[in-house]
């Protein structure tokens, strides 16, 4: 069990006062049983409005709304978690799931739907067929499958970090041969989904007081990575650009069906595009100083 801090900081500057228009926020940690959120402080200079929603997913999303013009925007989130996730987690996956192929009930179709769909066009079939080399044959483990196809990723793909926010298709990744964590994560989810499976994206931060797995800056970072539905098990995480299961160090903010409605911050401001000048984010996640990591407010 870890009691940790994360601090998500984004500056942006312009070379003159900007209006700007809503801002749409995703930076409050996912609570679940095995991520419990104490608090959450979100401070924006200049002063805005903040409104709470969850979205189709049960993310919470903020909107800050803006009165008056400056030419720094500054959004500084602050959270204070305990997470307690098992490092060598056991999935009981239901006897009618342990092999693959398997038959999903009719509601586990239905509320599936879109998540078994590939995100990105593969005409050509490249990446069902990449995918499909992993199967052994007509009763393949279903957990190993996915453990392979996720150990395959990391394997064929080379990681880089890129500053910028875009994100390859699948096909693009598979022929160039490197990707960010952004990259890794897509890749396996429409690779799964081109098997049947069930796959949503997730991002959020990656503990890392060891400084030793890829996609870290320092003790933490933005992450992404992904969740594969299996019958009795639910939602298993796979990090595919750490060749990880179970995500004992993984803290999610969003789950989504594509990458692009996992955004931290997205919104516009009003005067020419080259009017933002720079764009800081700094990120940690670190030990909590707070005893036991309880007490509190959730705000």
């Amino acid at each position: 069990m870890n009691a940790l801090t994360v601090r998500h900081r984004t500056t942006y500057r312009y070379r003159e006062p900007m209006a700007f228009g809503p801002h749409r926020l995703m930076l409050r940690p996912r609570e679940s049983r095995t991520v419990r959120l104490h608090t959450h402080d979100l401070e924006i200079a200049p002063a805005a409005t903040v409104t709470w929603a969850h979205d189709v997913a049960g993310n919470a999303v903020a909107t800050a709304t803006f009165g008056a013009p400056a030419d720094t925007l500054v959004i500084d989130s602050l959270a204070t978690l305990t997470l307690d996730v098992e490092q060598w987690p056991v999935f009981d996956i239901a006897a009618s799931a342990v092999t693959y192929p398997f038959l999903l009930s009719d509601d586990d179709m239905t509320d599936l739907g879109a998540l078994r769909l590939q995100a990105y066009l593969d005409s050509g079939g490249h990446l069902h067929d990449w995918a499909r080399g992993f199967v052994a044959g007509p009763d393949t483990d279903t957990l190993s499958l996915l453990k392979d196809i996720s150990n395959g990723v990391a394997a064929r793909i080379a990681y880089e970090a890129r500053d910028e926010e875009t994100v390859q298709t699948p096909v693009e990744t598979l022929a160039r041969g490197r990707g960010s964590c952004r990259d890794f994560a897509v890749l396996f989810v429409d690779a799964v989904r081109s098997l049947g499976f069930g796959a949503r994206i997730v991002s959020g931060y990656l503990y890392d007081p060891d400084l030793n797995t890829l996609g870290s800056a320092g003790s933490g970072s933005t992450h992404a990575w992904a969740e594969v539905y299996v019958p009795g098990a639910g939602w298993i995480v796979f990090d595919p650009t750490n060749r990880s299961v179970g995500g004992f160090n993984l803290i999610p903010v969003a789950v989504a069906r594509h990458i692009r409605q996992t955004a931290p911050v997205s919104g516009r401001f009003v005067g020419p595009a080259a009017a933002c000048s720079a764009l800081e984010v700094a990120v940690s996640v670190e030990p909590s100083n707070r005893p036991g990591g309880v007490g509190g407010e959730v705000v």
